[in-house]
């Protein structure tokens, strides 16, 4: 009875602290209570309330007299608790006006509430699903306690150990385990130093992920093999490298090396002729001397070629390497490669002084019709004529 009336006067108090703003603000603003969402969530808050209510008597007489003191002097603090600063934020975001209806209208609203009343009486809805969940878990608490006192008052030490080692956990009950007590059901039979061979079930996640590849298989079959709707592995591939050598061409183009023993020309402008002069003095001076005249490596200047004298043949040459000679491609771009050849090629005919023997077929040079087409273009034949092995 006195904490009913604790109670009861902490709910007086925090009404006297609710009513007092709504005075002093002057005449009341239009009630909540004509809002239908406003009066859904009352009612749903009474309706929480009420199973609040009849699970802590269940829970009270599911425990002794003792706890059930406790627990009363506990609720009535919580609830006054709880229901004060609750009551005094409703008096002022709900009731209070004391800022006149002009700011109450221009306020943003939610269903023809303001937004501060409407998450409040979502969080009391919130706090009270909280508390019936908590009642739940104590009485199932409370309840399996008296059934293990119960058990426990009527069985032997034993028959506990028993018990405890039949128990599965939820794991084990997930995948429909049997208890040890139940295992020579399951026994086949087969027996080897000791290791019992048992007919247990698979896993239910091991058997639902088994269906289910099965039906991605089917699908799958469907899709890319009877229908053809979906590109093969094959072609995926085939596609895969098309796009990768349709971006490495791009880059090539972009950095202005996409030049190789397929598309390159024969330059002949003083520019690339001079860088290309510039590579092989820096790099092939060691083998052919710096006038072409050939030392380790062969002649440049004469008409015998060991591996081709056109353009295509001879950037082959510089770019894979042949034997000792080093293949450059691992130090030069493809443009440098180009240039480097093509300055190879404007010393044909230059007679420097004490020329290395000829090597290789003798390959004569096509003379150019056009003298003043020569930009770009090979003026010899890779075709040997009156080949003479030298």
């Amino acid at each position: 009875m006195r904490i009913k009336i604790r109670t009861l006067s902490a709910l007086l108090i925090a009404m006297l602290f609710i009513t007092q703003p709504a005075w002093a603000a002057g005449p009341p603003a239009p009630s909540i209570f004509g809002s239908a969402l406003a009066l859904s969530l009352l009612l749903l808050q009474a309706v929480l309330l009420l199973v609040i209510a009849i699970l802590g008597n269940m829970l009270i007489g599911a425990a002794d007299i003792k706890l059930k003191k406790r627990k009363e002097e506990k609720n009535a603090a919580g609830i006054a608790t709880v229901l004060i600063p609750l009551f005094l934020l409703l008096s002022s975001s709900v009731f209070a006006q004391g800022t006149g209806a002009a700011e109450t209208t221009a306020a943003a609203t939610i269903g023809d509430m303001t937004k501060d009343t409407f998450y409040i009486m979502i969080a009391i809805i919130f706090v009270e699903l909280l508390v019936i969940l908590a009642l739940l878990m104590n009485i199932r608490s409370l309840l399996r306690t008296e059934k293990e006192n119960l058990v426990d008052a009527s069985i032997t030490e034993e028959e506990k150990i028993a018990i405890k080692k039949n128990q599965l956990s939820w794991w084990d009950r997930f995948n429909k385990l049997k208890p040890v007590s139940e295992e020579a059901d399951l026994d086949l039979g087969h027996e080897y130093d000791g290791i019992r061979e048992l007919n247990n079930r698979l896993p239910p996640w091991w058997l639902y992920g088994f269906y289910l590849c099965i039906i991605f298989a089917g699908v799958y079959l469907w899709r890319f093999h009877v229908t053809h709707n979906g590109p093969s592995s094959a072609q995926e591939y085939e596609t895969s490298v098309a796009d990768a050598k349709a971006r490495i061409d791009a880059y090539l183009k972009a950095k202005g090396d996409a030049v190789d023993e397929n598309t390159v020309v024969l330059l002949t402008d003083k520019a690339s002729l001079d860088e290309g002069k510039i590579i092989f003095e820096k790099s092939c001076v060691t083998c052919h001397k710096a006038t072409g005249g050939g030392d380790v490596g062969p002649n440049l200047t004469d008409d015998y070629w060991l591996h081709g004298n056109d353009i295509k043949s001879v950037f082959k040459t510089i770019r894979y390497g042949f034997n000792a000679m080093p293949q450059w491609q691992m130090a030069y771009s493809n443009k440098q490669i180009q240039l480097v050849a093509s300055y190879v090629k404007s010393l044909h005919g230059s007679n420097p002084p004490n020329p290395k023997a000829p090597q290789g077929v003798e390959m004569k040079e096509i003379p150019v019709t056009n003298p003043s087409d020569t930009t770009k273009k090979d003026t010899t034949t890779s075709a040997a004529l009156n080949a003479k092995p030298k």
